[in-house]
């Protein structure tokens, strides 16, 4: 019997609006509606939105909860202060990423510490599982009494204005800045924070004030945007894609994600033993872009080679609207992974010249 996927709160306005839906992470999603670049453009050029319902949201709260938490990652969360987040990675023993996630740290109250921990879809039980292993009922799961919209664009942040009083250029786009404030009379979380490369803000609410606010967005002409043009503008951006970029056998330091990694400033923590071999011997391997000629797309999985040999695997890739050009991310041996280095992709039964590049293409 096939599995039965979820529906995040907002799917009959995807239906409404005519969306290709496809499966994702054990939900049902749309992928485009218009056009995945019209979407794309849309978002480089002014404003799109996307339904982020079905990512994990997780409150942590009470004594001590910076101290545990700190023992999770390879990030020293001490560095966040009321009002910012962080970007950084769950690990296992081997240093292997869990999951990557964003921390937001609230106002205390007395002795009682409070965070918000946005996961990733695919992956909320099993990071669900391992955070209450070290947490307990100090974690509160979420995730499905609120929704998540993302804002992303040139204008997002003027288009929000209209809606949410609070004054959002006040929050640090650099420190990932967020305020729980009203959004159309509701108490909301708003943080300036996104996955496209550009300004915005991903706001979480109650599923009734979600759905008015998606109405809302729609009325003020925001485009609607899938999960199709959110992977091609995150790879455009650099940013990584759990599942395929990185998974719970590859560590932050192969993962191109040094600038996570705080060891000078903690303790002890998960993995830090793997982590610090790394450091001091290197690693094999380290995650790369790359550019391609001409129309030839290297999709995920597809061999990368060098002197008739296979020495990588392709990881994410796509046509980049903006630059309109073939881009991508894959795995290579550390002394191939030199920016210029020209290699070979194969496509099929044919090898097309790629070229070792930056992974912020943008």
């Amino acid at each position: 019997m096939a599995n039965i996927l979820k529906r995040t709160p907002l799917y009959d306005f995807h239906v409404a609006a005519g969306a290709r839906l496809v499966e994702f992470g054990g939900w049902e999603m749309p992928v485009q509606y218009k056009g995945l670049v019209a979407e794309h453009l849309a978002v480089r050029s002014q404003v799109g939105m996307f339904d982020v319902s079905h990512m994990g949201k997780f409150a942590i709260s009470g004594e001590g909860v910076l101290e545990i938490l700190n023992k999770l990652v390879p990030s020293n969360l001490g560095r966040v202060k009321v009002g910012q987040a962080l970007y950084t990675v769950l690990l296992n023993e081997q240093a292997g990423i869990i999951d990557d996630v964003i921390f937001y740290r609230h106002e205390p109250d007395g002795d009682r510490e409070n965070w918000t921990l946005i996961v990733n879809a695919s992956t909320t039980d099993k990071d669900k599982a391992w955070l209450q292993q070290h947490l307990g009922d100090r974690l509160i799961d979420n995730s499905a009494s609120q929704t998540l919209i993302a804002v992303q664009g040139k204008t997002a942040i003027a288009t929000l204005q209209n809606i949410i009083t609070e004054d959002l250029s006040k929050l640090p786009r650099l420190r990932f800045g967020h305020t729980r404030t009203e959004v159309l009379g509701v108490p909301s979380f708003v943080a300036r924070t996104g996955y496209t490369g550009e300004d915005g803000c991903e706001i979480m609410t109650d599923i009734e004030t979600g759905k008015a606010l998606w109405q809302k967005l729609l009325d003020l002409g925001v485009a609607p945007c899938g999960l199709g043009c959110r992977d091609t503008l995150r790879l455009e951006a650099g940013m990584h894609l759990y599942g395929q970029d990185m998974n719970d056998t590859i560590t932050p330091l192969e993962a191109d994600l040094m600038w996570i990694v705080h060891l000078k400033e903690k303790g002890d923590f998960i993995g830090r033993a793997v982590l610090e071999d790394q450091k001091l011997n290197g690693v094999s391997r380290k995650l790369i872009g790359l550019e391609l000629e001409g129309r030839n797309i290297a999709r995920h999985d597809y061999p990368i080679r060098f002197e008739g040999e296979t020495v990588g695997i392709v990881t994410s890739g796509t046509m980049s609207p903006t630059l309109g050009k073939a881009i991508a991310f894959g795995y290579l041996p550390t002394h191939l992974a030199k920016n210029g280095q020209i290699l070979q992709v194969q496509i099929r039964d044919k090898e097309f010249p790629a070229k070792v590049t930056k992974r912020n293409f943008l």
